[in-house]
């Protein structure tokens, strides 16, 4: 490896895990907050109708690169349910935000993290990089697992309108964190928008694969990419220690 100065890290599981009873109780709340609202709705038939919208509009942001927004599920499922509400409508920003708070609730960070990133503070940049729909929620879970003051540089794709692999969110991060692309080392768990989009950038990259190696399941929500595996010229770390082990052969 070139020598590297700076070090961008993923979040969802490469810092953090999510129980895997988060994405029901968040779509739970979701429903009770559109309730509150005034909407009468059908629970089994909306949280169908919004898994396929999810799906719909999560599909087309990975094929174009153009970060989604939860708001415009939750406008599309409403309207399957007979209701013409817009994604700027109030009554949905209420509900966006009652459907992450179940997150904060199941997020839990990988054994070891606060530790890595406080030996690696000072020593080098750092950075988070994360696919993210909402940001005022991530940034939220950042700091509730007590991530923040580690990263000199936050960048979510759902305040930046694209997200991984697309060439630009890549940039933005170069550009913030104030290096050359080639001396950034960066993390990731999931091939394609991690790895593969990292390299594409220019930056080095570390596929780390402690969640499955761990047979955890893959945080509630996030569609992995399955693309296929990097091959060994990529270093694949499984620990903390590894990484750690990995930049003292620098």
């Amino acid at each position: 490896m070139d020598q590297i100065t700076a070090i961008g890290f993923d979040l969802f599981n490469t810092l953090i895990t999510v129980e895997s009873k988060a994405l029901d109780k968040a779509v739970d709340r979701l429903i009770h907050s559109l309730q509150q609202s005034g909407f009468t709705l059908e629970s089994q038939s909306f949280k169908q109708a919004h898994r396929e919208a999810a799906l719909k509009f999560v599909g087309e942001a990975r094929r174009d690169g153009r970060e989604t927004h939860n708001r415009f599920w939750i406008s599309a499922a409403l309207e399957s349910q007979g209701y013409h509400v817009s994604p700027d409508d109030p009554r949905i920003a209420i509900a966006v935000d009652a459907y992450f708070s179940a997150f904060l609730d199941y997020c839990h960070l990988i054994p070891g993290t606060a530790e890595m990133l406080g030996t690696l503070k000072g020593l080098y940049r750092l950075g988070l990089l994360s696919n993210f729909t909402h940001g005022p929620a991530a940034r939220e879970i950042i700091d509730q697992v007590g991530l923040t003051s580690f990263f000199e540089v936050v960048l979510i794709s759902g305040e930046l309108g694209y997200r991984k692999p697309h060439p630009l969110i890549y940039r933005g991060f170069i550009r913030q964190l104030g290096v050359r692309r080639h001396r950034v080392l960066y993390v990731g768990d999931d091939p394609e928008p991690d790895i593969f989009g990292a390299q594409r950038a220019g930056l080095q990259a570390v596929w780390f694969t402690y969640v499955r190696d761990h047979n955890i399941p893959l945080a509630p929500g996030i569609i992995f990419s399955g693309a296929e595996e990097p091959d060994n010229k990529v270093p694949r770390i499984s620990t903390w220690k590894d990484l750690l082990n990995l930049l003292a052969k620098e």
